[in-house]
């Protein structure tokens, strides 16, 4: 999906224009396509650290967080987009009373891999729609997974074989891909794990005519 383009696969209506996905992520983007949504990808540009840091700092927990950011991407694209439907979106990775975010780089992927290993942590992702700023709706959901124990050296070659692709998601990993080896079990929705809660999402889009039903 390009940055700007839009799609209209079949069985959607495209009377009322396209739906706008507030986000740059890759996977959130597949998931759109695949499943008939047509959609204009405008990426938020947000300063989401800055966000992270300060609801952290007022004891935010990773659900606050993860649809503080999903809202904050909506309203800010709602703004060049008015009376279009937005779709803000945004994950957060809970472990042992913390929240995971994207590494910032090899070492950071290391580490996060390393205190996963062995344990079970929770992916938490929200969606939103807004209009005009407003937001007309929003869904949070969790996944628990159970990750096998990791050693160094597996470790290592993981992040060899997968290159920058572990850097695009919080914990390192891609669940579509090499990264279902790390796990021994996953209890909840596949799509959290992707970063959408898109069945509920799809039920919304549904209601307001942007798919046929």
């Amino acid at each position: 999906m390009n940055g700007n383009s839009e799609t209209t696969p079949d069985g959607a209506h495209d009377g009322r224009g396209a739906v706008v996905l507030a986000s740059a992520s890759p996977a959130r983007a597949a998931l759109l396509e695949r499943a008939g949504v047509p959609f204009e990808t405008v990426p938020a540009r947000i300063d989401e650290d800055e966000i992270k840091t300060a609801l952290t700092a007022e004891g935010a927990t990773g659900t606050d967080i993860a649809v503080a950011l999903a809202v904050h991407k909506a309203q800010y694209v709602s703004r060049q987009r008015p009376g279009r439907l937005v779709i803000g979106a945004d994950q957060v990775l809970e472990f042992d009373g913390r929240c995971f975010g994207k590494p910032a780089d090899r070492a950071a992927a290391r580490e996060q891999l390393m205190a996963l290993g062995g344990k079970a942590h929770d992916q938490i992702s929200c969606a939103c729609v807004v209009r005009d700023g407003q937001r007309l709706w929003h869904q949070v959901s969790r996944t628990r997974l159970f990750m096998r124990p990791l050693g160094e050296e597996f470790i290592e070659h993981y992040l060899d074989t997968i290159g920058d692709a572990a850097l695009a998601g919080p914990g390192a990993y891609q669940i579509e891909g090499l990264g279902a080896q790390l796990f021994t079990r996953i209890d909840g929705d596949y799509f959290t794990i992707l970063g959408l809660p898109l069945i509920p999402l799809l039920d919304y889009l549904r209601l307001q005519e942007v798919l046929s039903t």
